[in-house]
């Protein structure tokens, strides 16, 4: 029952981080990927145990650590150059595959 209690706490306090910036859009992205992370930690740790699911959360912190360092990144260069957002997103993947594959082999392997 805790464990639904401290689900709900930390769904709840996203939902208000992402209200508090503007677009309200942050609002669901906020709201929704700590609810999908949550409810797929509950259920990896029912069917394959804690071992995996710690491995998993690890993966899934350092995927999250990696887009911010893309979103970033992203967003630094659309604000000061105004180049095309579809080439400056495409071509930015490369800084979060470098963050993802370079914390995998300081921190998972």
């Amino acid at each position: 029952m805790l464990r639904f209690l401290i689900g709900g706490v930390m769904v709840s306090a996203f939902a208000v981080i992402g209200d508090l910036f503007e677009p309200k859009s942050f609002a669901g992205i906020f709201g929704a990927a700590p609810s999908v992370a949550l409810a797929t930690l509950a259920l990896t740790i029912s069917s394959k145990g804690r071992d995996y699911a710690a491995m998993e959360l690890r993966s899934t912190i350092l995927g999250a650590i990696a887009f911010l360092f893309y979103a970033y990144a992203v967003g630094w260069m659309l604000m000061k150059r105004h180049p095309p957002v579809l080439s400056v997103c495409l071509g930015f993947i490369v800084i979060w595959l470098a963050v993802a594959i370079g914390g995998w082999a300081l921190w998972l392997r």
